[in-house]
């Protein structure tokens, strides 16, 4: 596997430094003005100041410097304000929430009510969520219900990226960077004309760290933490006649590396202080003694996927078809319980019984289909409509040291239409309206269960057998906005949208003797209203909104308690108040600043909901100090809680300052902060399972060569080598999921025009 990288990598960036055309750049200079941003998130180009919608971009250093120590996909959580994620999968699965509104479920088979888009194409799975980000043009956080643009209806919002397209203009780059625990990122990208009408570029991310994390148990040094990966995407562009274009996307990825790493007992009863049990260096597992000869938490999976995109121009329309196809298949095994041994004797802490799970995901396949029409009229109105085919089946394979092997089999099948008009009543006044139909249907079928486990074997199990589930829901979502431009430089928004979220089946519980959950649809109903401004002589960009929603039946998971079960279900309403700031400023042509903030006010409404909390059943109480009222048989009550995995507030910004070096380059210093507020981890509320004021920082500091066109810097992630709390594993004990360790090193990246 690694001979293959290696080849796949010498060959690209061959490619790309033996080309002959190679174009120096002008050193032009700088202005202290703000940049002009484009966004599509209502499938056009337009300036992110006329979208009556709240979305924040990702690009250009913003985005390549949270990605420089080797980070996946979860480095863009509180990057943007309102927009978290979190996992307990490592490097895939992720889980995403905008505005609070998220799913925790760790099962593969989750439903999320946060959309993943990657070059227009809805990534449900969330296996196919994690595919790694690289030759990215842009990223957009598109926040609230969405449903009469886009072909998958989302009732959280949308994180959409668009990578760097093919052109007949040739160019290319290539960037490596050096880092602690033996990381190596390569990335690299070459493209251009190939013949007449047709253009191509192949782009490629190799990331490599070494295990670094010891297994105190088993003796064994440097036994997990670390991960290969490389992914890579080719696109062709042919443009038979200037009215047609095609698309041809073809991408792949294949990680092998660890899943995410738990840690028994780090809390001690009382606090959510780490205590002396955690050690970012050490584990203690024993799982590689009861999983078949897999062993530290291992992970594999592979992903290939193509899309074809066909735009046609006619005229006044165009006409667009989005085909697709992904393919998935891997594993994670996981020492659950953080530890080793059990009782007397378990380390570190107090362990009642070893749990070791693996998860298989097999013969994952989705298939999508959208077509769209579009109006291209002068005339004050333009509309939009659509239609979208969805297909997706898979298999889970759960298997258990106690239990043994289960096998659930899902498969989820969705259409829908849409349309929105925008109507220019004046130079001012934009009203823009939407109406979506979606029919969704969810199957799950249970296969063969407990199969060689050793619960069947004395007698502590038994062979099940459930009915094939079958659920169905149709339903009606629109959405209405306006926008008043107050001058050429601000503008005031307002919007209504609502959305549901279908059925959720939930099959994981059956590997444990559980039986599956079914969780009803969920509708939401959100209002918002903006201002967006240009201010001080176009240098300062100020965008702002504020938020309610409510979510009738809205879907939750209850994770954990006595059995460590994975349950679905809904709650009467769930509601939501708060507001987003966005600002960037151009002090001047050496210094650019940028901020942002979100506040997020979430609540549970029910108030006959309740759940087991760590580690209780009805006979049990619970191993942390809960501080919701209790009932008789040991349920919290969760009404009023906040929203699992929701930050309440969330704070980042970004500096970035030069000095001229010479007319061909400069020195910067550039640096970014993100800080999350107060978080409670579960449905119920406790002591230990919650954080507050974390936060982590990123310093990049060096040389840009404008006319020859490179860079090298020096970075570090986590600069202050912050220990923060991301989730925890309550059934068992207090155990706890950490962030990444700091990471300094160095990179270099050259371009070819």
């Amino acid at each position: 596997m690694k001979t293959y990288k290696l080849a796949s990598i010498a060959l690209c960036v061959a490619t790309a430094l033996q080309t002959n055309v190679a174009t120096a750049q002008e050193t032009q200079k700088k202005e202290s003005v703000l940049e002009k941003i484009t966004v599509t998130a209502q499938k056009r180009t337009q300036s992110i100041q006329d979208v009556p919608i709240s979305v924040a971009t990702l690009s250009g250093e913003q985005f390549e410097s949270i990605f420089s120590g080797g980070e996946d996909i979860l480095a863009l959580a509180v990057r943007v304000p309102g927009l978290y994620a979190e996992s307990s999968n490592g490097r895939v699965a992720p889980r995403f929430y905008i505005r609070g509104l998220g799913n925790t479920d760790f099962d593969l088979a989750a439903s999320q009510p946060v959309s993943i888009i990657m070059d227009d194409v809805v990534k449900e799975n969330v296996i196919l969520k994690s595919f790694p980000l690289f030759d990215i043009q842009q990223v957009e956080v598109i926040r609230g219900p969405q449903g009469t643009l886009f072909g998958r209806n989302t009732t959280a919002g949308i994180i959409k990226f668009d990578s760097v397209k093919p052109t007949e203009d040739f160019d290319a780059y290539g960037k490596m960077s050096l880092a602690s625990f033996g990381t190596i990122n390569i990335e690299g990208a070459v493209g251009g004309g190939l013949a007449d009408n047709l253009a191509g570029r192949f782009s490629f991310l190799s990331q490599q760290r070494d295990d670094y994390i010891d297994n105190a148990f088993s003796g064994e040094d440097e036994a997990l933490g670390g991960y290969d990966e490389l992914a890579w995407r080719a696109q062709l562009l042919f443009t038979p006649i200037d009215d047609l274009s095609m698309l041809l996307n073809v991408h792949g990825r294949d990680l092998d590396g660890t899943a995410s790493v738990f840690r028994a007992n780090v809390f001690t009863k009382g606090s959510n202080d780490l205590n002396q049990n955690y050690d970012r260096d050490s584990v203690f597992y024993d799982g590689n003694l009861l999983s078949n000869g897999f062993d530290n938490n291992p992970q594999e999976y592979e992903n290939l996927g193509f899309s074809l995109k066909v735009d046609y121009d006619l005229r006044d329309l165009t006409f667009t078809s989005i085909t697709a196809n992904e393919e998935a298949d891997g594993f994670s095994l996981g020492d659950v319980d953080g530890g080793a041994g059990s009782g007397d004797t378990s380390i570190p802490g107090f362990i009642p019984f070893t749990a070791v799970t693996q998860d298989k995901m097999n013969d994952l396949e989705q298939f999508t289909q959208e077509f769209r029409i579009a109006s291209n009229y002068s005339d004050a109105l333009n509309w939009q409509v659509g239609s979208f085919y969805y297909d997706s089946s898979f298999n889970v394979t759960s298997i258990d040291g106690f239990f043994g092997a289960t096998t659930v089999f899902h498969e989820n099948k969705t259409w829908a239409i849409f349309g929105q008009g925008t109507y220019d009543v004046s130079d001012k006044l934009t009203i823009t309206g939407g109406l979506r139909y979606t029919d969704d249907e969810k199957s799950l079928i249970v296969g063969d269960q407990n199969v060689n486990g050793f619960a069947l074997v004395i007698g502590a199990a038994s062979v099940q057998d459930y009915d094939p589930i079958n659920v169905q829901d149709e339903q009606v979502g629109y959405e209405l906005s306006a926008n008043y431009k107050l001058d050429e430089n601000s503008s005031l928004f307002a919007r209504y949208a609502n959305g549901f979220r279908a059925q959720s089946i939930q099959g994981r519980d059956v590997a444990f003797e559980g039986a599956p959950s079914v969780a009803e649809a969920e509708t939401i109903s959100s209002v918002e209203f903006g201002v967006k401004s240009d201010m001080l002589d176009n240098s300062l960009r100020l965008n702002a909104a504020v938020f309610y929603y409510t979510v009738d039946d809205i879907q939750f998971s209850a994770i954990g308690g006595g059995a460590n079960s994975v349950s679905l279900l809904n709650a009467d309403k769930g509601s939501a108040y708060g507001f987003e700031i966005d600002a960037t400023y151009v002090v001047n042509q050496n210094l650019v600043l940028t901020g942002g903030y979100s506040y997020n006010k979430t609540e549970i409404e029910d108030n006959s909901l309740s759940v087991f909390p760590c580690g209780a059943n009805a006979e049990f109480g619970p191993n942390c100090t809960v501080t919701d009222p209790m009932t008789n048989d040991n349920r919290a009550l969760i009404n009023g809680n906040p929203f699992p995995q929701a930050p309440e507030t969330i704070f980042n910004f970004t500096a970035r300052y030069s000095v001229p070096m010479g007319d061909d380059g400069e020195f910067f210093a550039y640096t970014d902060w993100a800080f999350q507020g107060k978080t409670n981890f579960f449905l119920y509320e406790s002591v230990e399972f919650q954080t507050d004021n974390n936060f982590e920082a990123g310093l990049r500091i060096g040389y840009e060569n404008f006319a020859q066109n490179y860079t090298v810097a020096i970075f570090a992630r986590n600069l202050t080598d912050e220990d923060n709390v991301k989730g925890a594993i309550d059934f068992n004990n207090l155990a706890g999921i950490m962030n990444e360790p700091r990471v300094i090193g160095i990179e270099g990246k050259i371009s070819f025009f």
